[in-house]
């Protein structure tokens, strides 16, 4: 039986994040500002936070939610709000996985500028199943059994723990899907999905580069979940 565990979840975050709303939202505006003016986003925050007094995690939740207005426009252009009956998707595989998998535990998400939904969790190098870990497979069943999806192609990263027992549980739980499931565990699931159509991922390099990609984690909690409360620092275009 796996473990019973609250993904994601830190007890500063109410503090952090609801409470601070205002602060967080004016440290937004001025990192979108100075990012969209060519400052390096990286030296951009450590500028911002330091001058709010952010901890880590703010921090890290205003590098994940703030884009320039180049990236929002051209991943807007790429996203797919619908895929074509019998299309190949191809899963960043942990990322979309673990973000479920906070969902299911009602920890902390962020809706970020470009409307996709992005943890703070942090992989490390260690994963391991847990008892939100079936919900969050069956939620991508799901939503792709919707789409008429033809193959859902998993890209696992090679070198985190439990890769190999997380790809069996995924095949297990698709077994007599309509969708099709095939695997990769590699070692640059970021490089590799570069070049790909279809691609589910919420990773912002990954989506500045690839062809098109399709929101399934943000699809799939609103059919799960409902009307989820995320943490929205800025507003959304």
């Amino acid at each position: 039986m796996p473990d019973v565990v609250k993904r994601g979840y830190s007890p500063k975050d109410f503090e952090e994040f609801h409470k601070q709303a205002d602060k967080l939202a004016a440290a937004g505006r001025d990192l979108f500002y100075l990012v969209n003016r060519g400052y390096p986003v990286k030296a951009a925050s450590v500028f911002i936070g330091n001058h709010y007094m952010l901890s880590e995690r703010q921090r890290l939740a205003l590098v994940r939610t703030v884009a320039t207005e180049d990236s929002l426009r051209s991943r807007k252009a790429k996203e797919k709000t619908r895929l074509e009956p019998g299309s190949v998707v191809f899963i960043d595989c942990f990322n979309t996985i673990i973000s479920l998998e906070i969902a299911f535990s009602g920890s902390t998400l962020l809706r970020c500028m470009d409307d996709t939904i992005r943890d703070l969790a942090g992989l490390r190098g260690t994963y391991r199943l847990i008892d939100k870990t079936d919900p969050a497979i069956l939620t991508i069943r799901k939503v792709l059994e919707e789409e008429q999806a033809g193959t859902a192609h998993f890209l696992i990263d090679a070198p985190v723990s439990n890769s190999g027992r997380l790809k069996a549980r995924i095949a297990g739980l698709f077994e007599g899907s309509s969708v099709r499931t095939e695997f990769s565990v590699i070692r640059d699931v970021d490089r590799t999905l570069y070049d790909k159509e279809n691609v589910i991922s919420s990773d912002g390099v990954v989506l500045d580069h690839c062809r098109s990609w399709f929101n399934l984690v943000a699809r799939g909690i609103r059919a799960e979940l409902g009307d989820y409360p995320y943490v929205e620092i800025m507003a959304r275009n």
